[in-house]
């Protein structure tokens, strides 16, 4: 081995290669390509793989360490803008007989086809590790296996302030209790612990991050990962897969953080469509769960929505959340509950609202539709035992997952959602399920990735009614151009917070049709307070979509089966938020439009729009929605709050004055009746902004 280290130091320093880049490209990347070049040079420890500035990329050089193998990107002369972990962990890790080894030293190294090969020995013993480096104008391929080892994991890890703060990654498991009560923004600033990181998740999440240096990570695969971001505060970004598959995995280099989410747009697409309507982004849908969870019945319903219509609190939409079937997986209405769903729904409709149901592909092991679709082959089978179902628990029970692989029992499970909505007058659905598990098997030639499209192509044949669809990993979900909606949020301040930067995650990952979990939280807590519930619906009506539940003019304490009546101003506020919601509509459905033309998505953090305001990268309680609105809605408990604005000539739409950016705005006053919200006067689309929130629009 020492020979070969010392054949590779003579190799090194011997010549300096100069070659036209030969690799295929993105279309976005081809033109510039042609005339780039990459440079390979020795350097003290190692050697430099650089590729030249050309058009919008600003190029970059790769130092690859040989004395152990290790990578750190630059900006080409500027900057280190993203290194690996140092020699205690390694940056090429992988676990065999549950211990972590990782690659050590370099012994060969070759440019053949535009691709940087090297070999390296590792800490075990007889196992090397074969990496391949793949540049290209502003993204580089980084491919590698182990030889002489059968691994369970593979991974990457990263010292995180190499690349300054993280984003991305979707919703987070943390141990403060996120997804429900903790997102992180940036993702640095917490401890992300996500150990079931993959596409079976219920979570919303992709493989994805990026970082206010410019940089991005996407992982390819469709296996299961073990994501940890500062872990127990260590500083590292851990990027683990489970399995001994060659790890694929893509570096961005970017001028800005925008364009490195444009990168990955370019690769998983952007929305073909939008698949909600023009009135589902101007009006709130009203879900009936966090107002009465599973304690609903049908004169419960027709009570909500009565007061809902005589408090003018309109919507598009009624939804009918869970427990309304007689067994899960039924599809028929529990009688006892239910005695006319027919006259249920006239009643909805003759109050303006459109009616929908809640459904899932769980069937419960004791629906009278079990067996039945059990005998028929319907259900995925177990992956330890194909002769026998796949079960799994949910929160309503145990139940068996209708495989959509297999054509006849897609086709007998649209058909049963089919004539369920004929018979009942339903006009949309809100599908809240797993399509796939991980205990189970999919079905012959399908893949466990392949079910997110599944369930994407079922979706996208009913209307959602603006409360979306929780699909993702796969291309056809992000093309689909599905509204998502959080995971279930608590009905607290924390939770509140928790749902903008949650948002700001999920919007970042290429799922730009975003709402909140429903105004107020849910999540089997006491009832939202009077501050909580107003505060979110100012939020939300700064967001895409409004996605109600809890009424501002009653509720039931889950916790105490006790009713809450809210005081007068609650309803009114709450009322106003719809009203300015709708202003805003004409406004918004111009980003959406532009968002089918880019992929960018329409609420977003600061930085995206005013990349060199280093102060916008901390910013976790105010974001832009387009181009020309500023939101800073208070989320907390106090009257005043800060407000940062980037560069610019601001008008605040509270006090009608111009402010001249940057400026930090100390002590601001944001009583309960005020929202803070400024609009960037030099922006597309200030003009409708303007319109709808000025105090007298």
């Amino acid at each position: 081995m020492r020979g070969r280290s010392r054949s590779l130091r003579a190799l090194l320093g011997s010549f300096s290669l100069i070659l036209a880049l030969p690799v295929a490209l993105t279309a976005p990347a081809q033109a510039a390509a042609a005339a780039r070049a990459v440079d390979i040079t020795p350097s003290a420890d190692g050697l430099d793989l650089t590729v030249r500035p050309s058009g919008n990329a600003p190029g970059y050089l790769l130092h690859v360490t040989t004395s152990q193998l290790s990578l750190a990107t630059a900006r080409t002369g500027g900057a280190r803008v993203l290194a690996t972990a140092g020699a205690g962990t390694g940056a090429l890790r992988f676990r065999v007989g549950g211990t972590w080894q990782h690659a050590a030293k370099v012994t060969h190294w070759s440019w053949k086809d535009g691709v940087l090969g090297l070999t390296a020995d590792t800490t075990a013993p007889g196992v090397t590790v074969e990496a391949r480096v793949t540049p290209s104008a502003d993204r580089y391929r980084l491919d590698w296996n182990v030889r002489g080892a059968a691994p369970d994991r593979l991974g990457l890890a990263y010292d995180l302030k190499s690349a300054g703060h993280w984003y991305g990654h979707g919703e987070a498991d943390t141990p403060r209790g996120g997804p429900g009560t903790d997102q992180p923004w940036p993702l640095d600033s917490g401890e992300v612990v996500h150990p079931a990181f993959g596409p079976a998740s219920y979570s919303m999440i992709d493989p994805f991050w990026y970082t206010s240096s410019a940089t991005g990570l996407h992982v390819d695969t469709g296996h299961v990962m073990d994501v940890a971001i500062n872990q127990g505060k260590d500083g590292l970004g851990r990027f683990d897969v489970e399995s001994a598959d060659p790890y694929r995995a893509t570096v961005f280099v970017e001028s800005t953080p925008l364009e490195v989410y444009r990168d990955y747009v370019g690769i998983v697409g952007r929305p073909a469509k939008s698949d909600a309507t023009y009135a589902q982004y101007a009006k709130p849908v009203w879900n009936s769960w966090a107002q009465f969870y599973t304690h609903v019945d049908q004169a419960k319903l027709l009570d909500y929505a009565r007061k809902l219509h005589d408090n003018g609190l309109g919507g598009h939409a009624l939804q009918l959340d869970d427990k309304w079937e007689s067994h899960y997986g039924n599809m028929t209405f529990d009688p006892k509950a239910y005695p006319d769903p027919k006259a249920m729904t006239r009643t909805i409709h003759t109050l303006g609202f459109g009616f929908g149901l809640w459904v899932t592909l769980w069937i419960n092991l004791d629906s009278d539709q079990y067996q039945y679709a059990a005998g028929h082959g319907y259900l995925l089978r177990d992956a330890a035992d194909s002769s026998k179902p796949c079960t799994v628990t949910w929160w309503n029970g145990t139940a068996g997952i209708v495989d959509l692989a297999n054509p006849d029992a897609r086709a007998w499970y649209t058909g049963r959602l089919g004539k369920l909505m004929s018979d009942y007058g339903v006009d949309g659905l809100k599908f809240d399920t797993r399509f796939f598990d991980d205990k189970c098997a999919p079905h012959d030639g399908y893949k466990p990735t392949d079910y997110q499209r599944l369930g994407a192509e079922l979706a996208d044949g009913f209307d959602l009614q603006g409360v979306g669809i929780r699909v993702h990993w796969d291309a056809a979900a992000h093309r689909a151009g599905f509204v998502t909606r959080q995971v279930d949020k608590g009905t607290g301040w924390a939770s509140l917070r928790a749902s903008v930067t949650q948002n700001l995650a999920i919007s970042t990952i290429g799922y730009p049709f975003v709402t909140t979990d429903m105004i107020g939280g849910s999540g089997g807590e006491p009832a939202p307070g009077k501050q909580v519930l107003v505060r979110w619906a100012q939020s939300a009506a700064l967001q895409p979509l409004m996605y109600s539940s809890t009424s501002p003019v009653d509720t039931i304490d889950v916790t105490t089966g006790r009713k809450v009546v809210y005081d007068k101003e609650t309803a009114d506020l709450y009322r106003a938020a719809i009203e300015r919601h709708e202003r805003l509509a004409p406004y918004i459905w111009d980003q959406v439009q532009q968002t089918l033309r880019t992929g960018d998505p329409i609420m977003r953090p600061l930085f995206f729009d005013f990349p060199q305001d280093k102060a916008g990268y901390t910013v976790t309680d105010e974001w832009m929605l387009g181009p020309a609105v500023l939101a800073a809605p208070q989320l907390d408990d106090r009257a005043t709050r800060t407000v940062h604005l980037p560069p610019g000539d601001w008008y605040d739409v509270n006090h009608g004055t111009v402010v001249r950016g940057p400026r930090t705005l100390t002590g601001y006053g944001a009583p309960l009746g005020v929202t803070p919200a400024f609009v960037n006067l030099r922006a597309k689309g200030a003009d409708k902004a303007l319109h709808a929130l000025r105090p007298s629009a």
